[in-house]
């Protein structure tokens, strides 16, 4: 197969050899390591309304070459489990692929290797078709879904013919043991991603690894899956953002995991974990006064086509002292003929990494997390957001998911 990426950026080893229909249109992509759930995630997707065109499930069982012999244990069990079942319920419309993967290097062994190695498949097996419009999805193994996941999905990519990838509305579980760690948890991500879009920040898009899906030819573009044993999903998101035209899908829910987990150093389940030790860390959030200065910046972007010499906060400056500033603005005016083009380079400068560093550098320097409450009624404030009949954090997070699903988010060109 003569392809760039598959040559040169892919996995080097091919897993799966049977050709794929003609009519493969989405393959959903789910690493899976210790995990004795996974025939719960598999059955969420099999209940799923099938779409117009087929659908392909490719399970990536992964573990390190040091990994204990418990993980060695549960991951062989899910193995045998997962076989049985999709011989069960494999059909023309619907195939489930498992790989098994027991040696990773050290190195590298962890979800965004793992996440990889499905969706550099996937991508074989849609140029095997010559489908490079083929949707790939990423999924969890503790993860479900709404019965309309499949068919939202491709819709929305017939719809949208331009996004080359999309962020998919989730809500994670609030009616377990660790019902107010986890509200205090999605509090905190929906409330970045709110306040980025106040300010005007127009790349701001929830990246969660369970709930995104690009086109493959989006996925080659900009070299595929990271191989980051944590955060890959944001660091590729970026890269998938860039391209212009990104976009959410509303109309369907991902369900993550709400439970405890060691897997991974950060993210739901670490969070989870990281509550019962300390539940300060999950109580505080970021000071809404680090967004108004960040505001004051973004609003005058139009101003650094012509000139650099204007006021901004003692925290911008002191952050773009350090983030070769002046440099960067002149290479940009030298490649933008408009404010319009000028905005768009400026904005993949000043992507999704750089407004997070700058969020957490005026934390370190200059303001201090704030509770989560004070920082939700800002919010709320600035979102206009009615809020005068919620009582308790739990109202305030139903209300914002409320408030997110009606939401379409501005694309950037």
């Amino acid at each position: 197969m003569s392809n760039l990426y598959i040559n040169r950026y892919a996995y080097p080893r091919q897993f799966l050899d049977d050709k794929p229909s003609h009519n493969l249109g989405i393959i959903v992509t789910m690493p899976c390591f210790n995990e004795p759930d996974l025939i719960y995630s598999l059955d969420s997707l099999r209940k799923c309304r099938k779409p117009e065109s087929n659908v392909e499930i490719i399970v990536v069982i992964n573990q390190g070459e040091r990994s204990s012999e418990e993980i060695n244990h549960q991951n062989l069990k899910s193995l045998e489990e997962a076989q049985a079942w999709a011989q069960k319920n494999n059909d023309a419309d619907f195939k489930t692929h498992i790989i098994y993967v027991d040696n990773l290097p050290q190195k590298h062994a962890g979800v965004g290797l793992a996440r990889k190695i499905g969706m550099d498949e996937a991508v074989r097996r849609f140029e095997t078709i010559g489908n490079k419009d083929g949707i790939i999805a990423c999924f969890d193994a503790d993860s479900t879904c709404d019965y309309n996941y499949l068919i939202e999905l491709e819709s929305h990519f017939q719809q949208n013919p331009a996004t080359p990838g999309c962020s998919i509305y989730f809500e994670h579980p609030l009616n377990g043991e660790n019902e107010e760690a986890i509200v205090h948890y999605e509090l905190f991500l929906r409330y970045y991603v709110n306040a980025l879009r106040f300010v005007g920040f127009p790349n701001a898009f929830s990246t969660i690894g369970s709930s995104i899906a690009v086109r493959s030819w989006a996925y080659q573009k900009q070299g595929g899956m990271n191989k980051r044993k944590a955060g890959e999903d944001f660091y590729f998101l970026q890269k998938i953002i860039l391209l212009g035209n990104f976009t959410e899908v509303n109309g369907t829910i991902v369900i993550p995991s709400s439970r405890e987990s060691d897997r991974v150093p950060f993210g739901t389940g670490r969070a989870m974990q990281n509550w019962q030790s300390n539940k300060n860390d999950l109580k505080e959030t970021y000071n809404p006064k680090i967004f108004e200065d960040l505001k004051l910046f973004l609003d005058r972007i139009d101003i650094l086509l012509q000139t650099l010499d204007f006021s901004m906060p003692e925290s911008i400056n002191d952050f773009l002292s350090g983030q070769n500033f002046t440099t960067e603005i002149h290479r940009i005016r030298k490649h933008s003929s408009n404010s319009t083009n000028f905005r768009k380079h400026f904005f993949q400068w000043f992507d999704g990494f750089r407004a997070l560093k700058f969020v957490h550098f005026a934390r370190d320097h200059f303001y201090g997390n704030v509770p989560i409450e004070e920082a939700v009624k800002w919010l709320f404030d600035k979102r206009e957001i009615s809020q005068d009949t919620l009582i308790g954090l739990k109202q305030q997070l139903l209300e914002l998911r409320n408030h997110d699903r009606k939401h379409n988010p501005p694309q950037y060109p």
